[in-house]
């Protein structure tokens, strides 16, 4: 498509940093912002952002928000079907315990009120595949933002924005928190008791261990700002009690009105405790506003796509929608004891196994990176075990990008695959989170970073 334009500004803004040699100045204050407000930090200490921006004109903006809220809209089917149909809801293999808690209401009607879908964009052509759903913790909120404003604080990007007036950012943080609060106030107890309508008490919940403290802080400042007060609870710090004979869900400071949850339904199996019970219970009883229940998890787990591919989508979608998975969602197979395999072995280089659970890019094994053949035997076999998916491969599109950072001098451009993160909440789009790696197709990239995004109105 002639009106695509996101390769050549990406390039031109590669040209305006190997023009000013690296930009060593740029890179150092981008380095400086991060480490002041919400830290990016890598498991072994490495750079983790790019200086060059993912660079969207308005027709990539166009084909992304399109993609991103037909998925949502086929996301709210799903969901709806799995809720009403026992045998729909039997194509997720989900355990019995993680079924019962996906059926419990939730007093609103919004079916999921945020997600992140990531996909495979070709900046070339505009086409594109999806990569997985997130709907539980979906993270990139704050390092998305974060990101984009240390790459504003460099002198390449003062020069990039002198030849382009009418740049545009994201805040998808704003967006989470907007999206939670019209969730809540829609909610059928929001004014109910002690209750406020506007300003609950909302207590993120997630396990300890589990917790992403940077994104967590930015968020509960965030609230802060806008007058709600949010603190992070661990879960195992939930209990139910009683005062004046009212119930209500509390941790060690007091009541909660309003739970986000960042706790995946997953771990929550894991890891059963009183704090997990307390919060079914709170839940059932309408004595908090639990934002998307807990019926968001079937659509982010890795059984998604199989369940897209099955002739019982048929009856779920309408002939445009049908057409747009068809064409958009890679094929995709569960495998238990006794599958089959002998296609994916003999079509190693095509094909990608997923854990059974939640969808995790970086969990991934690709055949193609596995150069031992009874290595990608015995990752078969172990998906057949654990009931696993194998998805058809789609390789993610290489672009140039110089990496962030004051310790790096490179002023080369190196390529990188790229993942975008389409953020949609309560059913629109609302932004971008980036990354790129430089190794492995799909799995743990030896260097993954996160990428700031601007979009170019011109």
């Amino acid at each position: 498509m002639s009106n695509l334009r996101s390769r050549a500004l990406e390039g031109e803004f590669c040209d305006i940093v190997r023009d000013l040699g690296g930009d060593a100045e740029g890179r150092a204050a981008g380095e400086s912002y991060l480490d002041a407000s919400h830290p990016i930090v890598g498991s072994d200490d490495t750079v983790t952002w790019a200086l060059t921006p993912k660079i969207f004109g308005p027709a990539e903006l166009g084909i992304l928000t399109d993609a991103a809220e037909t998925m949502g809209r086929i996301l709210q089917k799903v969901t709806a079907r799995f809720l009403k149909d026992p045998d729909f809801r039997a194509l997720f293999h989900l355990p019995a315990r993680a079924e019962e808690l996906a059926l419990v209401p939730t007093g609103y009607d919004e079916l999921i009120p945020f997600a992140r879908i990531d996909v495979l964009f070709n900046e070339e052509t505009g086409d594109f595949r999806f990569a997985g759903v997130s709907t539980d913790s979906a993270l990139g909120v704050t390092a998305s933002v974060d990101v984009t404003r240390a790459i504003q604080r460099s002198e390449a990007y003062r020069r990039f924005s002198e030849r382009h007036r009418s740049i545009e950012t994201f805040d998808i943080a704003e967006g989470v928190i907007c999206a939670l609060r019209e969730t809540y106030q829609s909610w059928a107890n929001a004014d109910e008791g002690t209750h406020h309508p506007e300003h609950p008490v909302v207590g993120i919940v997630d396990y300890a261990e589990s917790a992403t403290s940077h994104e967590l802080d930015d968020l509960i400042e965030r609230m802060a700002d806008e007058g709600v007060y949010a603190r992070f609870v661990d879960i195992r710090d939930l209990r139910i009690e009683e005062a004046a004979g009212v119930r209500r869900l509390v941790d060690g400071e007091g009541p909660i009105a309003c739970v986000y949850r960042r706790a995946l339904v997953g771990e929550m199996l894991e890891k059963p405790c009183p704090g997990v019970d307390a919060l079914e219970e709170a839940a059932r009883r309408g004595l908090v506003c639990l934002i998307g229940g807990f019926r968001t998890w079937p659509v982010s787990t890795n059984a998604l796509f199989p369940v897209l591919n099955s002739e019982a989508i048929e009856s779920v979608l309408d002939p445009a929608e049908l057409a747009f998975v068809r064409a958009h969602v890679p094929e995709a197979h569960v495998l238990e004891r006794g599958s089959d395999i002998n296609r994916y072995l003999a079509e190693q280089d095509e094909w990608l196994v997923r854990p059974a659970g939640a969808y995790r890019a970086p969990e991934a094994v690709a055949g193609v990176d596995r150069v031992d053949r009874d290595e990608w035997w015995r990752v078969l076999l172990a998906c057949c075990e654990e009931g696993g998916i194998v998805e058809r491969l789609t390789h993610s599109y290489e672009t140039p990008l110089i990496v962030g950072g004051a310790g790096e001098e490179a002023s080369t451009p190196v390529m990188a695959g790229n993942v975008l993160g389409l953020y949609l909440f309560r059913g629109k789009f609302g932004g971008v989170y980036a990354r790129s790696g430089f190794s492995g197709v799909m799995g743990r990239w030896g260097h993954r970073l996160n990428r700031g995004c601007l979009v170019v109105n011109e």
